[in-house]
């Protein structure tokens, strides 16, 4: 009689696993159109609450005015330059693949004289160009084009077209404006439900990836923005052509952890097979205070979000936006953010248990 007790016990607990399963199954396929924009709110609402309690205390505590306020700034701050760099890049994309089949066409100049005076790597750096601008241009075209085309059909690839790029920030705005008026409501909601999970653990959790999500927001994206916008300053003020669109990618690699530096150079070897050694020398200079300023600013504005490893931020930043696309970049620091620290939060304890007495037997 117990026995088939336990067995109808284990049975219904299968099939009410396997039918709740179903239906978060089922509730995820219906909102997977809808879940980047979810995502994405998120990680803004999170990111910038602070902010909205600071504005609704000028307004006299009106949330609705603070809300109205934040959705202003986030279209006038976040998501239009964002949209207007990725759109940038999609409607021009012909325009670069045009510059990736003219890099057959350059003819690398004659080395600089001053390039022999550096100390160290001068020599070998003169012998290296100029044996690229003897004979070399032509193979070292035809080795750059299929990585510089296939960085092209990449960016094109994940940003997909100008209307779906257009409906996914429609959402997003829309999505973080009644996140902003429910915040404390959906906080508590998620609070409850990490307790319910795994206990105080649990609940810490959620506080942690709140925290992550902050500090990778504040060190990712402000540091990308600024290394843009110092690198865009270089490029107009030296007459690089077609510097928005320039700009615009930067500040995409920037977001993957690339960095400034190859769009910059690029920059700077056009001014110098244009003849503008000069303006080229500056340009090389500005790159390598705009390529190491990020060394500078990013840990300061993670740690400000959240107290987490440096090397751990960045290899979630990576390989989310690896796995996830761009909305991995906070997906991937975050996932590994609360991992940690719940391992660290495990280890703790254990460590914190007394040690049992070898003398007893």
């Amino acid at each position: 009689m117990n026995t088939t007790s336990h067995t109808q016990d284990i049975t219904r607990t299968v099939l009410a696993v396997l039918f709740i399963g179903g239906l978060i199954a089922g509730s995820l396929w219906i909102l997977r159109p809808f879940l980047p924009a979810v995502i994405w709110a998120t990680m803004i609402v999170v990111a910038s609450w602070p902010v909205l309690l600071r504005i609704q205390e000028w307004l006299w505590g009106r949330r609705w005015l603070a809300v109205t306020v934040m959705t202003c700034i986030l279209l006038l701050i976040f998501v239009v330059p964002f949209s207007l760099a990725i759109v940038t890049i999609v409607t021009n994309s012909n325009i670069i693949a045009g510059w990736v089949e003219a890099v057959g066409t350059l003819q690398l100049p004659p080395p600089p004289d001053w390039l022999q005076t550096i100390p160290l790597v001068g020599k070998q750096a003169a012998q290296t160009w100029g044996a690229w601008a003897a004979s070399g241009q032509e193979d070292l075209a035809n080795k750059l084009a299929p990585y510089a085309a296939g960085l092209v059909r990449w960016f094109v690839d994940q940003l997909g077209s100008f209307g779906m790029i257009a409906m996914q920030f429609l959402l997003t705005v829309v999505m973080a404006a009644i996140l902003f008026a429910t915040g404390e409501t959906v906080t508590e909601s998620v609070r409850r439900f990490g307790r319910r999970l795994a206990g105080v653990h649990g609940e810490n959790a959620v506080i942690l990836a709140g925290q992550a999500i902050r500090g990778v927001a504040l060190g990712v994206v402000g540091t990308a923005f600024v290394q843009a916008t110092l690198g865009g300053i270089g490029l107009a003020v030296t007459g690089v052509p077609f510097a928005t669109i320039l700009t615009a990618m930067m500040f995409l690699l920037c977001i993957a952890q690339i960095g400034p530096l190859l769009v910059l150079l690029f920059g700077v070897g056009w001014l110098y097979w244009a003849g503008f050694a000069g303006w080229a020398t500056a340009l090389l200079v500005w790159s390598i205070m705009v390529g190491t300023v990020d060394n500078v600013i990013r840990p300061i504005l993670i740690k400000r979000g959240a107290d987490l490893p440096l090397l751990l931020i960045l290899t979630g930043v990576i390989g989310g936006l690896i796995a996830f696309g761009l909305v991995g970049i906070f997906i991937g620091p975050m996932l590994l953010a609360v991992s940690y620290r719940l391992l660290q939060a495990w280890v703790c304890e254990e460590l914190a248990e007394p040690a049992p007495d070898a003398r007893t037997p």
